[in-house]
Formats: structure tokens, C-alpha cells, sequence
């Protein structure tokens, strides 16, 4: 798995149009920037848009030339979609579905079939149960062992969870056989708290782990946002003392934060998000940059 995921993925949420509308067309044209810059791995969800994301990513990997069979593509379970006034949840411009929390098996299944429907696909390399921070026992007493039935049946590949914090990835890798986590936001140039336990929990069992929310949501990437929120002022002002020291090195702060979860062994993916192919040229870019040790040891200290 490892391998097949490459070292950046593509996640959908941008194109589905989070904080702000995407067209089809350039939606459609940043999948294929990221395609032609090499990336094969797609990270959607149902909640990404009320099924938009996958929609999107579905048609564009079924019109590549060669398929989709290079494409690794996850998606999640604990959300499903159902028609009705819903509201937009971060992501204006599609309404008309509500998103019901569900973690049991029939959940579970019912998410699946409806996400394999919406994608065009057969199955789903990855699934992670999203999000449950309020949702644990049913969580792990029924999503899980769906999830592991449908693995073993392979009729999914890998299984974990993909959560905006650490304690409760912790306790997944500990108390389940997951084989991946996604996390987000918590392994950053600004939010290392994934480095104390879950990290090296995952690390000593061999979970695979795919950070997330490299940019904590716009602020590390000259934004003025934090975990989807506008950022406090001590927020913004340990931002700006990142960018200064990256600049003093001239290395644009955004090429830091894309690089950094890479520094830990147990992290074989990071996530893109971009919502336009210039975004795609410019993160691919990024990538490439030079970073000095000593520059990492300055944000070390700074971190």
C-alpha cells in the first residue's frame, strides 16, 4: 500500500467545493494537472460536497484514456447522504441532502454502496470511518467490524479511520487492526501534538499514516484561516514567525509545511488540496524546493 499511494495525494474537498464554489470544468481540469504531474492517489468522501467530490473524481477516472486502474482512491464511511433540506456545511453551492451520522454496519454498507455508485467504481482501495469524535463505541463496535469483514472479503482493500485529532487515531491503532489513519492538522509546522503517541504508536505496529491538513486549513499557505476557522491572533503571530524564518533562508513557508510530515518515518503520504490547476503546478513545485537542515533545525525550535 505504501508504494501504490505514492508520496503526495490529491485530496476532493476543495473541488467540491469547500469555502467556496468550484465549477465542473476546473475541477475536472485540476484532476488532470495532478494526473499529469504524477499523482495517482485521490482521497473523497461523502461529506465533501454532499457527494459532489465523488462525483467529480468518479467521472474524471472513468474518462482517462487508461481508466482508472492506476488511480488508489479512499473514501469514508460514518456519513450518510439523504435527500432533504440540508445545509451547507462548508461547502456552499450544493444543498438538497442531509448528512446523518450513521456508524453502524447497515450504516456502514449503506455509505459504501451509495459511494460506489456515485464514483462509478467497482471498490475502494482505502475507507476510513470519518470523523467520530463524539461516536466511538459505535465506531469501533460496528463500523470497524464491517469494515474487516469487507477486507477480508476483499471487497475493499485498506481500513482506518481519518480524524482532525490524535488521541482517538491513538486508540483506533491500539484497540483495532486499522492498517491506515489520516490525520489532519495534527502533524504541521503548527500542531505537533500527532508526534507524541500516535506517531510512534503507529510506527511500532506498522499503521500506515497520511497526514492531512498540512496548511491547518489556509494559515501556513498565506491564508488567514485555522481548522477551518478564522485564526487567533496567536495563531497568526506564530505563523508569521515560521514564515520569517523561512524566508530568512529563502524558502517560502507553504514548502516547508508541505515537506514537513515527510521528516517522520511513519508518514508515507501527505495530502494536496487544490481547488485550480496552478495550485497543482505551484504545490508540485513546492515539493521540489530545497530545505536546508539547518532551517529545519530553526523550525524545530521555533515548533
Amino acid at each position: 500500500m505504501r508504494a501504490g499511494l505514492g508520496a503526495y495525494g490529491l485530496g476532493t474537498a476543495p473541488l467540491a467545493g469547500l469555502f467556496a464554489p468550484v465549477e465542473e470544468a476546473q475541477a475536472e481540469r485540476t484532476l488532470a494537472a495532478a494526473w499529469e504531474s504524477g499523482i495517482r492517489y485521490f482521497d473523497t468522501a461523502p461529506h465533501y460536497g454532499s457527494g459532489l467530490a465523488e462525483e467529480r473524481l468518479g467521472r474524471f477516472l472513468r474518462g482517462l484514456p487508461e481508466g482508472a486502474g492506476e488511480a488508489v482512491v479512499s473514501t469514508k464511511v460514518g456519513r450518510v447522504l439523504v435527500p432533504g433540506d440540508g445545509e451547507e456545511d462548508g461547502f456552499p453551492g450544493r444543498t438538497g441532502y442531509v448528512r446523518m451520522r450513521d456508524y453502524s454496519r447497515d450504516g456502514v454498507l449503506r455509505s459504501l454502496e451509495d459511494s460506489l455508485r456515485r464514483t462509478g467504481l467497482d471498490r475502494f482501495d482505502l475507507v476510513f470511518i470519518h470523523d467520530p469524535d463524539d461516536h466511538w463505541e459505535q465506531a469501533a463496535g460496528e463500523a470497524y467490524p464491517a469494515l474487516a469483514e469487507l477486507r477480508d472479503q476483499g471487497v475493499v482493500g485498506a481500513i482506518g479511520a481519518g480524524m482532525n485529532q490524535a488521541e482517538m487515531l491513538t486508540r483506533f491503532v491500539r484497540e483495532t487492526g486499522v492498517d491506515v489513519v489520516l490525520v489532519a492538522g495534527r502533524y504541521t509546522l503548527l500542531d505537533r501534538s500527532a508526534a507524541a503517541e500516535l506517531l510512534p504508536e503507529c510506527e511500532r505496529r506498522g499503521v500506515a499514516v497520511i497526514a492531512g491538513g498540512v496548511f491547518n486549513s489556509g494559515v501556513l499557505a498565506g491564508g488567514a484561516t485555522y481548522d477551518y476557522d478564522a485564526a487567533p491572533p496567536e495563531v497568526l503571530a506564530r505563523a508569521g514567525e515560521l514564515e520569517r524564518i523561512c524566508a530568512s533562508y529563502g524558502v517560502p513557508l507553504p514548502a516547508a509545511a508541505l515537506r514537513f510530515p515527510h521528516r517522520h518515518p511513519a508518514v508515507t503520504t501527505v495530502l494536496i488540496g487544490a481547488r485550480s490547476p496552478e495550485e497543482i503546478t505551484q504545490d508540485v513545485r513546492l515539493t521540489e524546493t530545497d530545505l536546508p537542515d539547518a532551517l529545519w533545525k530553526e523550525l524545530d525550535h521555533a515548533g
